[in-house]
């Protein structure tokens, strides 16, 4: 199994969708006897098409108040200043996504605290202390009528 196929295709969907599905409910789903889905399912995992099984979370319950998309230009394109900024994302809680990105800007971060207060130390604190810093904007999360991070 190089490549995916239409019924492996059909499984990632449904977990996708369904984490905690049984395997019993999977192989009736992708229309395949229990085993050999399971057969399946741990090629895929093998293979490490799927990497990991996440709980997705109310970001409320969890004292989460404030979600912000936040672009970050740097001052120098150096890997050493790229590798410098990801270190720190790597390292700030706040932080729950860091992408380099293609276009005027370097990063795309989400970054998840308590309330405003908590962004303006994160803002501050993190961003504000890095030398290379150019540039940040940051748009707030007003509502989230689809979100499929699992």
């Amino acid at each position: 199994m190089n490549e995916i196929d239409n019924i492996s295709d059909k499984i990632l969907r449904v977990l996708q969708r369904e984490g905690r599905i049984s395997n019993l409910d999977l192989a009736a789903k992708a229309g395949l006897s229990p085993s050999a889905c399971l057969r399946r399912v741990q090629e895929l995992e093998r293979r490490g098409v799927i990497t990991g099984y996440r709980a997705v979370v109310d970001p409320a319950k969890m004292g989460i108040g404030f979600i912000a998309y936040v672009t970050v230009g740097l001052s120098q394109h150096t890997k050493s200043a790229q590798d410098a900024f990801e270190r720190l994302m790597r390292a700030a809680p706040q932080v729950r996504e860091c992408h380099n990105i293609t276009g005027t800007i370097e990063y795309l971060l989400r970054v998840e605290v308590a309330d405003l207060p908590a962004y303006k130390h994160f803002h501050t604190e993190y961003l504000g202390a890095f030398p290379h810093l150019n540039t940040i904007t940051t748009m707030v999360v007003m509502a989230s009528p689809k979100d499929m991070r699992g």
